[in-house]
């Protein structure tokens, strides 16, 4: 499946989950709901995927974890506050980076239109 059609999956079941429950609630919540919603569209998801940190020849698990794997060619990272801050950016390409994955969704949920909560990013 190329990346496009996955990417307009997820986007497509993230205005259902947020249709459906608006906006207030935990990133936990919106995960749970957005990784059934692309299980029942055949998506293949992975959740908490670890993502160990490589520093020169060190192998280092320093927690990080992507809060879903799409098919293993997209990462969603999944955000519940007032504004998307830099950083939040900076840890989507960071984990892109790390995974070796070239598309990466950013979705806050915390929005009124869920449309103006999703950031899709190429590498």
């Amino acid at each position: 499946m190329i990346e496009n059609t996955i990417t307009e999956k997820i986007i497509g079941g993230a205005i259902e989950v947020h249709k459906q429950l608006g906006p207030g609630l935990l990133e936990s919540a919106y995960e749970e709901c957005l990784n059934y919603e692309l299980i029942n569209t055949g998506l293949g998801v992975k959740r908490q995927v670890a993502l160990p940190l490589v520093y020169k020849d060190i192998k280092l698990d320093a927690g990080y974890r992507i809060d879903l794997l799409v098919e293993n060619k997209v990462i969603v990272e999944i955000k519940s506050v007032d504004t998307i801050a830099e950083i939040h950016k900076a840890q989507l390409m960071t984990y892109m980076k790390l995974a070796g994955i070239k598309i990466g969704l950013l979705i806050n949920f915390n929005v009124p239109r869920l449309k103006e909560g999703i950031i899709r990013w190429i590498i």
